[in-house]
């Protein structure tokens, strides 16, 4: 049952990881909103053009890894921080939780009631619980090193 449970998780992560993906890598009007109100509040303009193939990039990453029992803990662990820094985002900029949505031209048609910040998350809780679920029930080396007894 636990092994099923693991499995839903991760594949509801990265399901979510990649589907956004299409957003992060065509440079959507969501995407640009997003990064381009993250880098003007942080001062980082670059962060406008770029933040979201980073971003990307790395949740792809994460979204691969929790399909193989020897990186799962990682990859759920890098999911636990992107989603803890889109949290983070959401809730202590100017970006806020409703987000705009916006028709093929590009103008805004209203807005999306908090769903991407609620999406945000449950991938969050998804993760941090693979990562327990791998870090307590594997042997891995982040444990054995945390955990190493001296002779």
């Amino acid at each position: 049952m636990k092994n099923a449970v693991k499995w839903i998780l991760c594949i509801y992560v990265a399901f979510v990881f990649i589907q956004s993906l299409f957003f992060k890598f065509t440079d959507a009007y969501e995407t640009i909103h997003i990064f381009s109100t993250l880098g003007a509040w942080a001062g980082f303009e670059w962060f406008a053009d770029y933040g979201a193939y980073g971003v990307g990039t790395v949740e792809l990453i994460a979204a691969i890894m929790l399909f193989f029992a020897s990186s799962r803990l990682y990859g759920a662990a890098i999911a636990s921080g992107v989603m803890m820094g889109a949290v983070f985002f959401h809730l202590f900029t100017p970006l806020g939780i409703a987000m705009p949505e916006f028709d093929e031209m590009g103008n805004v048609t209203g807005d999306d009631g908090g769903l991407l910040f609620y999406n945000a998350c449950g991938v969050l809780v998804a993760s941090l619980i693979v990562t327990a679920m791998e870090f307590f029930g594997t042997d891995n080396a982040v444990k054995r090193i945390l955990f190493r007894t001296s002779q």
